[in-house]
């Protein structure tokens, strides 16, 4: 009997030692699996943030290279070889030149001046006369004009919080520029330049209105790479003569091939690969970076002085363009709360 209950009471410890071994087992591997499968999670979080904050910077930087690249080249020159070694740049993805719809074709080329040839000449242009940070702080209020020309072109007011985001975003556009413009002496005529870069904006302004549906349409990329290649021949006639009788430096040479390769293609890409992952939504708030870097290059760079009006006017035009991306987010997302709730 006593044989009996021992073998009994040995089977019993062997089960729960089973058991616990089992129980031990598990969880080592729901700890294994865990781990495994937030590495992925953790992974994407990081490039979404590298998509979100690397286009911004590299325009930001755009136009300290712009001003590093007037040392040796006329803006004509500048304008020129950022857009042909941006599309150089692009023709190496072959995304880029996937094909896009007949019908398109001339509104892309089209794009090309109002995106690319005539606001990329502007800058170069206008930083003669104001300072790398000034146009980088003004390039703030893109948002503003591209919101303001979609209400003109659709003939309609613009939503409240639109408006609202138009009369703080252009107030502030206004103080950014009135230090430089007020004080400006006779030769230094810093209010022309401030025209050239309204008139860039305005294009631009047009620019993203025309871009959306094409690319849309066609994708980004090939969009993108098709109005460089028009851009590359409406702009070389003034573009050749001033490259031909350039005086050129290291430092000029370094910052052309990194306007035109990253300012003008990689960071295009990288937006185009952010909206993807993201949405154009939460991608476009790159742009709030753009004000901010041109202003810390440009003072820690090329010794800029910026007063201190111009900067609270940047601050107040970037929350003007965050109200108009918030309005634009919000009249985006009731549609989709409709269809969810219906369904």
């Amino acid at each position: 009997m006593s044989k009996r209950c021992g073998r009994r009471c040995d089977r019993r410890r062997n089960d729960e030692d089973g058991r616990r071994a089992t129980r031990s087992s598990n969880r080592r591997d729901e700890k294994y699996s865990f781990a495994l499968g937030r590495a992925p999670r953790d992974r994407a979080d990081v490039i979404d943030w590298l998509l979100l904050i690397l286009p911004g910077c590299i325009w930001g930087a755009s136009f300290l290279f712009i001003a590093e690249g007037l040392e040796s080249v006329g803006p004509n020159g500048v304008t020129f070889l950022r857009i042909l070694i941006g599309f150089l740049t692009l023709s190496t993805m072959p995304a880029a030149r996937r094909p896009i719809a007949a019908a398109d074709r001339w509104n892309t080329a089209g794009l090309g001046v109002l995106w690319l040839a005539f606001p990329l000449s502007m800058f170069p242009f206008a930083e003669q006369h104001v300072s790398s940070a000034l146009t980088g702080m003004l390039n703030g209020a893109t948002a503003l004009f591209a919101a303001a020309v979609a209400s003109l072109l659709a003939r309609r007011r613009p939503a409240r919080g639109v408006l609202v985001g138009l009369v703080v975003g252009f107030t502030g556009a206004v103080l950014i520029a009135w230090p430089g413009v007020t004080s400006a002496s006779r030769g230094d005529d810093q209010a022309f330049g401030v025209l050239l870069i309204v008139a860039a904006l305005t294009s631009y302004g047009f620019a993203y209105n025309v871009a959306g549906p094409l690319q849309q349409r066609n994708g980004a990329l090939p969009v993108i790479w098709r109005a460089l290649g028009a851009s590359v021949l409406l702009t070389a006639p003034l573009g050749i003569p001033a490259v031909l009788h350039a005086h050129w430096t290291r430092w000029p040479v370094l910052s052309l091939l990194a306007l035109g390769a990253f300012g003008t293609a990689i960071a295009n890409v990288l937006a185009a690969m952010g909206a993807g992952r993201m949405g154009a939504t939460t991608a476009s708030a790159t742009t709030f970076l753009i004000p901010v870097v041109a202003l810390l290059l440009g003072v820690t760079v090329r010794h800029e002085r910026v007063a201190t009006l111009s900067i609270v006017g940047a601050a107040i035009c970037l929350t003007g363009a965050w109200l108009i991306r918030r309005s634009h987010a919000a009249m985006t997302a009731v549609p989709v709360a409709r269809v969810t709730a219906s369904g």
